[in-house]
Order: C-alpha cells, then structure tokens, then sequence
C-alpha cells in the first residue's frame, strides 16, 4: 500500500473507474455536494488504483451513485447497482435503516456485502440481524456520545441545547438523542431543548429561517448549544447567522461534534472568523507515517484539479481516510477470494481483514469493525485556524496533548488532566462561561441578604458615606465569596440589603426579583416549595440557652444544701432521741453522769468514745451499734453530695427541660425575624404569648438579668456565637431539634444550585469553613458549654429510710424497757422521794455553790 497512487480521473456520475475488461465492480454509494461526499470519492479512486498498481492487476472497477443527501435516493441507488451493474460489494453512505429497505424491496441485496460509510448512528434492534453481510467503517456511537458528556461534565453545565438537520438517516427519533440524554443525565445534566432543522436544501429561505430559531433560543436563559448533526454548509450558514445576532458573543458556548470538526480543515478563513471561540472533537489518526504524507499531497493535487473552488490547502479528513481504507479491505478481499466465490465467502474475507491503515488498524471482531486505540482530539478554533488543547480517550479520559504527528497511543503516556485549558471563548475570554443567564449577561446576579438579621456576625449590613452606598460583611458573606472562588466560572454578583423576615426574603426568589439570596437562612421544608437550596455550609438545630444557677462552690454554708431540709430534721431528731435514751440508761447505772449538759455532750461524743467505760452497759450497746452503722452509711452520702456539688455546680441550668417552661407558663424569646418564632408555636407547643421577639444579641442579656425570660432560642450557630460573647453565666439545655443546616436560597431549576453545592463541599473539605468559623468565634476566650442534664436536687431521706427505722425502733425499745424499770423504781420510792431527787439534780447540776440541804445519800439514788 506504500506504491505511488496513480492519479484517478475525472469520472461523472455512473462512470465506472477501471478497465472494459474488468470483470468484477465494486459499487460507490456517495453525496456528491457535501464535502465529505468529494473526498470520499476522491479516497477510494485513489484506493483501488493504488492497489492496482500494487498487484499488477487491473479486476477491479467503481461505479458510483450519487445520493445527493437524500436517505431515499440511497436506497435507490443500491438498487440500481445492485440490478444494473452487477456490483458484488457496496461502499459508501447508505445506513443499515436504508439497506433494510431495499432488502424487502430487492432479496438480493441481503447476499451483497455493504461496508457504510455513514457516521455513527445507532442500530435498532429490530433489524440487527436482518442483514448479516453488512458492516461499519466508523466509531462506535457511545465514544461519540461519552466525549459530549465527559466535555459537559469537565465544565459542569447542567443543561445543554442541542441543534441538528434532520437529514439522511438522522432524525430526533432516531435514538442518538436519548442515549446523549441519558450519558448526560449521569453526569449531572441534561437537555433543555431541541432545536431540529429541515434538509438544509429543502429550505426556500434558508437565511430567515436559520436566524428566526437562533433568535428563539437567544430568548432561553440556557447558553450552551452542541451540534450535534448537520451538514457543512448548514453549519457555516449557522454561525453566520448566530455571529450576526450576538450569540457568538461573551457567555456562550458551541460544540461541534466529530462529523463537523472532522472537516474543519476544509472551512476558508472567513467561515473559521465567524466560528471564533468553538470548542469541537474530532477522531485522530495518524499523520506521521510517510505514506500518509504521500497520501496527502495526491489527495489535495487531485482535490484542488476536480474542485477549483475548495479551499486550496485543506487536508484530508477522516472520512477521506476511512473511505480509502474501506475500497483497499474489499479490493485485498476480492483479490484473496475466488472469482465465482459466494457473497458469503467474500465477506468472511473482508472482516478476517487485519492490516494498518491511512486511519488506523483495521480489523474486525464478531463483524464489527474496531478501531484502537479510539481517540479524539479537542480543538478550538482560535484567529486562522485551530488550536489541539487535548485528546480524549474512554479509558484515560482527557490526556495531555501529545505531538499532533505522534502515533496516537503514544498519547496514554501523556499525563492525565482533570481540566481543560486555556480555552480562548467566544468573545475573546479566558473564563469558563457558566452557560446560563438571568438575563442581561453583563448584569451582575442580583443576591438578597438580610439586613435586619439579630446576629450580624453572619451577616452585617453598613452604610459607606464615601461611597453613597452600603456594603456587606460577616460570616455567611466570607463563606459564599470563598465558594464563589471556586466555581468553574465568573460568577459576577451584587448584594441587596433585605428588609424583611427570611421567609420574605426566600418568596422574593422565588418570584424572580431577586437571583438568589445569601446570609444565616436554614433549610426549611417549607422554604423548599418555593425555592431550591444549596448544601448547607454550616449544621443547624434549635437550641435552649438559659442562666446557670450560682456558683455554690463558692459559698459559706454550700454544705446544707447536701441534704434536704427533711433529711437535716430527721438525722438531728434521730440523734437527740438516741442520745436521751442512752442517758437515761447510764443515769440507771451512773448518777455522776447526771448532770443536765451531759445529756448533750454525750450525744456529741459517743461516736468517738463508743468504747469508755460508760458505755459498758448491755443495753446502752445495744442502742448505739444500729446507730454507728446508720452514722457511716449517712455520712458517706453526704461525702458524695457535696463532692457531686462541687464538681458540677458550675455547669447547672437554671432550668433544665423545655416541659419545664411549658408546665410552668415561662416567658421567652426569640429573633423575630426568623422562622423559630412559628417554630416554637407548631412544633414545640409554646402560647403566642409567652414569645417574645428580639431584634439584637446584645438584649438577650437584659431580658435574662431583669426577669423578663426564663429562656431563649437559637439555632445552633447563634448559640455558639452568644455563648462566645457571653459565656459566663449561660448554657445550653435541654433537646436539640435537628434542622436542615445554613443555606443559599436559589430559584427552581437553577443551574447555580448544583455548581454552589459541589464548590461548598469544596470549600469545606480544604478547611477554610472551619477556619473562618474559628475567626468567627475568636473574639471571646471563653468556651461554650455543652447541655448539661442534672436534676439539681439534694439527698432526701429516702436512701436512709432502713437504717432509720432500725436505729428508732431499736432505741425505742430500751427506752420502752429503761420507762418501764424507772417506773417501777418511781412507785417504790414514792413521789416524795421523786421529789427531792429532782430537787437534787437540778440545785446540784446548777447551783452546786450554793447547795445547802443535806440530804440523805441513799433517798438521792434512783
């Protein structure tokens, strides 16, 4: 295949190249007019004299069909090759739809191999194994459809516009479109709308009708359009027109697909002026091999002979080099099989074909033609010419542009890129169109921000005298331009101060007098019927913030409220009434003790002198054991109390529940200019009344120190924010209700929702939320505390409740047992004698100084 290629002639519609000798034709099926049809012609001309002039034989002849664009004429004229030049093989245009035809038509053309030329096109199922002896020479139509998506996705457009001429056998039902929605879908996109043209030469006024569609689709807020199937003449008519009217302006973006970029090269410089900025890809093939140089320059000597008026130095396409390799496989099959072989054995020979060809290998596999490695290259189409920013491949996505004259695996050593560029646009810029407007697309996006928000850390809205204006700061604000930063776009914008609620704010998206809107807005499900929100940038919740109780650590007499007033009672009753009985056994055995104040002392200290000799008793033992137990048990529950009090008595609320401020009827606020107000009303059961809005942080404390509230409401980054400035005395209590997050409020539909959500997560992972809710938070030392359950109660009586009643009714029963001796004692004494004793005790006990009546020792024993 590397011989010299002889020059074909000029031959006219139904000529037949070769000899009259010649015994065996093959049938060229090809468009005359469009440019892919000319070189098609010229290539396989080319192919079969090479070939002859290869094999010293001279077999073979063309004969070509114009089909003149139309699917119907293809048809036909495989019918007239078929039956009138007795051709044993078909090249050219004529799809498998077209050849189902005829095949009901003519049962003959099911035993004559086709290879088509046409590009790639989807197969219905319903007719794929109707025509055993046909194949393709092009790519597979998901590569095609894979290198769309990969470019939408690689820019992040959400939604595309696709444009095609309905002709030949493309058609908007014809499936290419559906399989393009679906890759699209899978990557976050889709089609917003079909603009389909007639035949581009059945049209009567080709230049109005073109540029009335282009002015509808001017009028659409999408800005992406992809051609995805045309002619060359209609696409340059089209960028004519769309250059006329603006659309090739600044904020548009146009693809063209392989059939169109394939034959770019062909284009003369005043049609390239007018496609400034077109992104496209084509197939790559090989252009460093000398026989393809050899190739080429026949190729446009001969091109240039037989179309004066095509560009002089256009090279050939893709489609010139497949229609040269396709004439070559059946010629090499034709001459490797036997004159009077079968169709059948015939085109067993072409697809056992296996050699390297003008387009790359060529070989077949379960009767379907492969191409590897199967490449495209991106161009865009930049002053002159086009400039090669990539190469695409379904295995390695896009790679790093290798030399153009490389062998195109060569390529998959390259490093892998994740984005494109520089890409010069149309309208000379160097950003990435975003592919959609609001509007005028030199106005900037007009975003809400509250204005009378109650935390204008978040958002902070201040008037510059020197500028007769305002401008924005705070949080929300440092978070959204970080995000801005990294969309794959500009993104021009300007805030508008808000003055009403959220909820307003939010309506007023939704019925487009604002584009969007930015601040300290949470995810509502509510808000989520009139507007879309993006990934929330920062967690939410409503939360309780009430006063903490005093520090008891540091107070004088903290160690009473260890127990409760009860529990204080009963031990000290508990301890008098044992300590009397006690006395009044050792006054039995022991009247030295019998002085008033000893009954006292003793109660004191009997737990340390349990063992002294006045205690030697049975009975006084008997009485004090249970005792000594209960005193242990009491005492290690007043060690833990008071140690538990000192541990947490800083991080006491003051209340700890929200049911307790429900039962009790308290008071509490809110900012009034958010959704908590409606909130704490339906979700959380609160009166009307009992809510009293704020419209400042700095009031919360007022209301708390003057008694007007018992709690306030926060969501849970205002709380951190309150909590920071006024961290002492303040906590947070009870439930979290768990919310949707801090959001951007978009409008429905809005492409800016998906790219804002994907920048935030963005911005997220790299940590500079969290480094500007550090700076946030920074101006206070103090660090917010966390809710704290305690129920605030002292130890009551309850825990000692067993011991007490063994120790009371020990001790009540020696006391009944010491009444009962006394008592008897009494009687036999007599009252006289009572008498005196008590006389006795008490002028001896009190006034020992003076005591003067002598009495007898042994009428002073009891």
């Amino acid at each position: 295949m590397t011989e010299p290629i002889v020059e074909a002639n000029n031959a006219k519609e139904g000529d037949c190249v070769g000899k009259p000798e010649v015994t065996r034709a093959i049938g060229g099926i090809i468009d005359y007019s469009s440019r892919a049809g000319k070189e098609q012609r010229i290539a396989m001309e080319m192919a079969i004299q090479d070939f002859h002039h290869s094999t010293c034989s001279e077999q073979l002849v063309l004969c070509f069909k114009d089909t003149n664009g139309s699917s119907a004429r293809a048809a036909s004229s495989a019918l007239e090759l078929i039956g009138s030049e007795k051709v044993q093989a078909i090249i050219g245009t004529i799809g498998k739809q077209e050849a189902t035809i005829v095949s009901e038509i003519e049962k003959t053309i099911k035993n004559v191999p086709i290879i088509s030329l046409s590009l790639t096109a989807p197969i219905p199922t319903s007719i794929a194994n109707e025509l055993p002896l046909f194949t393709q020479f092009s790519n597979d139509i998901n590569l095609n459809i894979r290198c769309i998506a990969a470019l939408v996705y690689n820019f992040r457009w959400r939604k595309i516009t696709t444009i095609y001429e309905k002709n030949n056998d493309f058609s908007g039902d014809s499936g290419f479109l559906t399989l393009l929605s679906d890759s699209l879908h899978l990557v976050g996109s889709q089609i917003e709308y079909h603009l389909a043209f007639p035949p581009f030469s059945s049209l009567s006024d080709q230049n109005a009708t073109v540029e009335k569609e282009l002015r509808k689709l001017k009028s659409k807020s999408n800005r992406v359009f992809i051609v995805v199937k045309s002619t060359l003449q209609f696409v340059v008519l089209l960028f004519e027109k769309a250059k006329q009217i603006g659309m090739m302006e600044k904020g548009y973006v146009w693809i063209v697909t392989d059939e169109i970029a394939s034959l770019i090269d062909s284009l003369d410089s005043s049609a390239l002026y007018k496609m400034q900025g077109v992104l496209g890809f084509r197939t790559n093939f090989v252009e460093s091999s000398e026989s393809f140089r050899h190739f080429k320059t026949k190729f446009r000597r001969i091109l240039g002979k037989r179309y004066p008026d095509e560009e002089e130095f256009s090279n050939p396409s893709i489609f010139a080099l497949r229609a040269y390799d396709a004439a070559w496989t059946i010629a090499q099959a034709m001459e490797d099989s036997q004159a009077n072989a079968t169709s059948k054995e015939l085109f067993k020979q072409i697809v056992s074909t296996n050699f390297q060809g003008l387009s790359g290998k060529i070989r077949f596999k379960n009767l379907t033609f492969l191409q590897q490695p199967a490449t495209f290259q991106i161009i865009n189409v930049v002053g002159k010419s086009y400039r090669e920013i990539a190469t695409w491949s379904p295995e390695f996505g896009f790679i790093e542009n290798s030399d153009r004259h490389d062998q195109p695996n060569t390529g998959f050593d390259h490093k892998v890129i994740k984005e494109l560029g520089p890409i010069y646009w149309p309208g000379g810029v160097s950003s990435v169109p975003r592919g959609w407007t609001s509007g005028d697309e030199e106005k900037p996006l007009k975003i809400g921000v509250p204005a009378r928000g109650a935390f204008n850390q978040f958002v902070k809205v201040s008037f510059d005298k020197g500028k007769n204006g305002s401008y924005v700061t705070g949080f929300s604000i440092n978070v959204f331009e970080a995000v801005v930063k990294h969309l794959p776009y500009r993104l021009p914008y300007e805030f508008v101060p808000f003055n009403g609620t959220y909820d307003e704010m939010v309506q007023e998206v939704y019925h487009k007098r604002l584009n969007a809107a930015v601040g300290d807005t949470d995810i509502m499900a509510d808000r989520c019927r009139y507007a879309e929100f993006s990934q929330p940038y920062v967690e939410s919740g409503l939360i309780m913030v009430v006063t903490v109780k005093q520090d008891k650590s540091k107070q004088m007499w903290m160690f009473k409220d260890t127990f409760s007033t009860r529990m204080w009672l009963i031990t000290l009753a508990m301890h008098i009434f044992i300590g009397f009985v006690i006395w009044m056994i050792e006054h039995e055995n022991n009247p030295e003790l019998n002085r008033f104040g000893s009954v006292l002392w003793f109660s004191v200290t009997i737990i340390f002198f349990a063992q002294s000799e006045h205690l030697t008793r049975t009975l006084s033992k008997f009485v004090l054991a249970p005792w000594l137990f209960a005193v242990l048990i009491i005492t290690a529950g007043f060690t833990a109390s008071l140690t538990s009090m000192l541990t947490i008595s800083r991080l006491r609320p003051s209340v700890s529940d929200i049911e307790t401020l429900l039962r009790t009827n308290a008071s509490v606020r809110c900012n009034g200019n958010s959704f908590i107000v409606s909130y704490l009303i339906n979700v959380v059961g609160f009166e009307p009344e009992n809510i009293k809005k704020i419209d400042s942080i700095d009031d919360y404390p007022d209301a708390f120190k003057n008694g007007d509230i018992q709690a306030a409401f926060f969501v849970a980054p205002h709380a951190k924010v309150f909590l920071a400035k006024y961290c002492n005395g303040y906590t947070m209590a009870g439930p979290t209700f768990k919310l949707g997050g801090f959001g951007f409020v978009f409008p429905k539909g809005s492409p800016l929702t998906l790219d804002i959500s994907e920048a935030i997560l963005k911005v997220t992972e790299s940590g500079e939320i969290r480094e500007l809710e550090e700076q946030l938070l920074s101006s206070s030392k103090c660090s917010s505390s966390s809710s704290i359950t305690d129920d605030g109660s002292s130890l009551g009586p309850q825990p000692f409740a067993a011991v007490f009643f063994i120790c009371g009714g020990v001790s009540a029963f020696a006391f009944l047992v010491t009444a009962v001796r006394l008592a008897r004692r009494f009687i036999r004494v007599g009252a006289y004698t009572f008498l005196a004793q008590c006389y006795r005790l008490v002028a001896f006990h009190f006034f020992p100084r003076i005591y003067i009546l002598p009495i007898n020792n042994n009428l002073g024993r009891i």
